[in-house]
């Protein structure tokens, strides 16, 4: 399997090539409808998450939301 090198939250990781958002969110064991995702700078929609593919070099931070009471 091909991999890429990207950078999450400050971290650098190595994911499969082709990796789009929604795939990077499960990869990474994460609830999607609790994080909100930052791509090069840039908020990207929810609904784009299926269609956008992570590529070689992006920078990533992901913010996961915690409800608490």
């Amino acid at each position: 399997m091909e991999t890429i090198r990207i950078v999450v939250n400050g971290e650098e990781r190595a994911v499969p090539t082709g990796l789009s958002l929604v795939g990077l969110i499960q990869l990474l064991n994460l609830e999607p409808s609790r994080v909100a995702v930052e791509l090069n700078r840039e908020i990207v929609r929810r609904e784009a998450w299926t269609t956008t593919v992570v590529a070689g070099g992006a920078r990533l931070e992901i913010v996961q939301f915690v409800g608490g009471g």
